[in-house]
């Protein structure tokens, strides 16, 4: 296993096999996507911009985890909206995006890695914040699954924080559903030091 940082033509080689991941993990809860890889494709395109990057977790030549990142500025305007009442600047926030991992390699520390790589990259383009954002769903959601531990002590302890009253509205299919719906997310920032 080895986890790589790809920018320019390398990133853009790698965003087919970020576009079939990010259907296959973000099926599962809590995201409940009916992903299609056509508009995945669509989708990924922002990710050909200068100050974005891919951390690839890739085993035996095969990506099986990745993690995008990007200025904030750069991407949908559906994330960038929220922002309008904060006093940080866009051009100063680094934008942790997807982090999409196949079970069997989850609980070995690519979390970390995929954070550390996206946040490294974010102070060499000299940015003084990383946000991401994380899916709101009821607590008793039918298709919440048994046992469901939530992210928030592992974002937590990385040093990010919710922002209160900071969510975005983002549409999607969720499986078994026809149409887009809207969902909201919370997003969580942290000061890069």
């Amino acid at each position: 296993m080895k986890v790589e940082v790809l920018t320019g033509e390398a990133l853009e080689g790698a965003l087919e096999d970020v576009a079939r991941l990010r259907i296959e993990v973000f099926r599962d809860w809590p995201y409940l996507y009916d992903g299609d890889l056509d508009y995945e494709r669509d989708y990924l395109k922002v990710y050909t911009g200068r100050s974005a990057v891919v951390v690839a977790a890739i085993d035996e030549g095969r990506i099986v985890g990745a993690a995008t990142g990007m200025g904030m500025e750069y991407h949908a305007a559906d994330f960038a909206e929220p922002f309008a009442t904060r006093p940080e600047p866009l051009e100063e926030i680094f934008y942790c995006a997807e982090s999409v991992l196949l079970p069997a390699y989850r609980g070995q520390g690519l979390g970390h890695a995929f954070f550390d790589a996206r946040e490294s990259h974010a102070r060499k383009l000299e940015r003084r914040w990383s946000a991401f954002c994380s899916v709101l769903r009821p607590k008793d959601h039918p298709m919440r699954p048994e046992g469901y531990r939530l992210l928030d002590g592992f974002w937590q302890k990385r040093g990010y924080a919710p922002l209160p009253g900071i969510v975005a509205n983002f549409r999607w299919t969720d499986i078994g559903t026809k149409g887009e719906s809207d969902h909201l997310l919370q997003f969580w920032m942290k000061e890069l030091g």
